[in-house]
């Protein structure tokens, strides 16, 4: 039924409680898990916040080129950051891959907005399903910090599968 089962993670709760289920499924189907991390590369928003039914950013936004009309960043320093946070997420995927004992994995690390990077990986490899944590958060923290789970799940073109992190 699934050969291909993508599991991104972020290291967070929800993705946590997401790995079990992703096993599970995956020694049922004995399909080969992608374990992907997306770093995001979108500049951080300054000021106002960005609409979170689009992906254009409103309000003051700065940009890591320093363009027209965006803040310079520090060059010293940003290569070092880059290092850092790449390593953090080679540590992330290989943790989680470890965590399937005997069920096949592949590790991957893409840049971007991660639920583009996702939707695109799943498009690239033939995933017949994705299987994604969530933090269960409604509202305005849910309006406000908007959902990459979200975003997937309305825009995938295969079932996803998502498991709310516990609350305990």
């Amino acid at each position: 039924m699934y050969d291909h089962i993508l599991f991104p993670t972020d290291g967070s709760d929800g993705a946590s409680a997401a790995l079990d289920e992703t096993r599970a499924l995956a020694e049922l189907c004995d399909a080969t898990v992608h374990v992907l991390y997306s770093i995001d590369t979108r500049p951080p928003g300054i000021g106002l916040g960005s609409d979170p039914q689009t992906d254009n950013p409103s309000g003051m936004v700065g940009t890591v080129s320093g363009g027209p009309g965006g803040m310079a960043d520090e060059r010293e320093g940003t290569a070092e950051l880059h290092a850092d946070v790449k390593a953090h997420a080679a540590d992330l995927v290989e943790a989680a891959s470890e965590e399937f004992g005997d069920v096949e994995t592949e590790t991957v690390i893409k840049s971007g907005t991660p639920h583009k990077a996702i939707l695109a990986y799943a498009d690239e490899n033939d995933v017949d399903a994705i299987v994604m944590g969530t933090h269960g958060r409604t509202g305005l923290d849910k309006y406000l910090l908007g959902s990459v789970t979200e975003k997937v799940v309305r825009l995938a073109d295969v079932p996803v599968l998502t498991v709310r992190a516990d609350g305990d």
